[in-house]
């Protein structure tokens, strides 16, 4: 009746439909997922855009005139005089201060203690 080669064809074609099946909705979830990033960026996108028109409403020149003349006398603001504005090479020299590092004979680590010194390394 049924000879070896038609079962064996038989599951083969049961195998490679389970195995179609399943890939197809592996695809199906992982297009979900991708629409679902999608949307999320269009909505960062929007908020983006949104952030910005409120920025440039924020910094229009003359708002900032306006909120300047009316908090004057909090802000202490006054005008840019051209003295004010100096090169690099202008600037006074800063002190230099120079710590010494070097501990005393028998204040150290080798006596035991362990290094306090917080770093960005490995946490202990």
């Amino acid at each position: 009746m049924f000879r070896t080669s038609d079962i064996v064809l038989v599951a083969a074609m049961v195998a490679a439909a389970a195995f179609t099946y399943t890939t197809k909705h592996q695809v199906e979830a992982q297009l979900a997922e991708v629409r679902k990033i999608e949307g999320r960026i269009r909505y960062e996108e929007d908020t983006l855009s949104i952030l910005k028109a409120d920025w440039s409403l924020l910094t229009q020149p003359a708002r900032l005139q306006k909120l300047s003349e009316q908090y004057q006398a909090e802000l202490n603001l006054a005008p840019l005089e051209a003295r004010q504005i100096v090169g690099a090479d202008e600037l006074p020299a800063r002190p230099v201060e120079i710590e010494d590092i070097i501990a005393p004979r028998g204040e150290g680590m080798a006596q035991g203690e362990t290094d306090k010194t917080t770093t960005g390394g490995v946490v202990q």
